[in-house]
């Protein structure tokens, strides 16, 4: 392995580490707080808002910009967006601290922390095409028979899979894309001829 692919690792396990700590406290003053469910719809909003603008994305990860900049811009936008107490004040830390790059892995790693204390997990599925709502209700259940654990479905489509999902729960990953199983055909006749 190369030193600058070392360096990666160690810059995400650090990004990790980091963003498990923000969320840790954030996830235990809400506890105390009583504000649990008001801080998940707060995060959730500003990640829907990072989501849609490309500038608050900019804004989030360049490091041009000063904490002061950001947390003046994040202001007028925490406010104009009706995001206020913990949330608010977790995302001006961030800025303050020079941290609002790691914000959107603050925000998945206080929503795992929330569904491991809740006794959920989150399944990542991939498809070809929208599923409906019959095929994520049944999804939903048979992943829940399979880990023990209500399950929240994240869905995302991607065409270039042409049929078939890739599934992923935690670190278990169940691929039955058509794209995969042709790559393998593919692969495995590479061998035979």
């Amino acid at each position: 392995m190369s030193e600058s692919s070392d360096q990666v690792t160690d810059n995400t396990t650090l990004v990790s580490g980091v963003a498990k700590r923000y969320a840790a406290a954030l996830l235990e003053l809400a506890e105390d707080g009583g504000a649990t469910q008001q801080v998940e719809r707060d995060l959730a909003a500003f990640d829907a808002m990072l989501a849609e603008s490309a500038d608050l994305v900019r804004l989030v990860r360049s490091p041009v910009f000063t904490a002061d900049e950001q947390l003046a811009a994040l202001d007028a936008l925490l406010a104009k967006a009706g995001i206020a107490g913990l949330a608010a004040n977790f995302v001006k830390l961030a800025a303050k601290n020079r941290r609002l790059f790691v914000l959107p892995d603050m925000i998945k790693a206080f929503r795992a922390l929330l569904a491991e204390k809740r006794g959920e997990a989150t399944a990542e599925v991939v498809s070809a095409a929208p599923l409906s709502d019959a095929n994520v209700a049944a999804l939903k259940e048979a992943l829940a028979a399979s880990t023990g654990k209500k399950i929240n479905i994240a869905a995302r489509v991607d065409p270039a899979l042409i049929g078939g999902l890739i599934v992923k729960v935690g670190s278990r990953m169940v691929d039955t894309s058509l794209r995969t199983k042709l790559n393998s055909l593919k692969f495995a006749m590479k061998e035979v001829g």
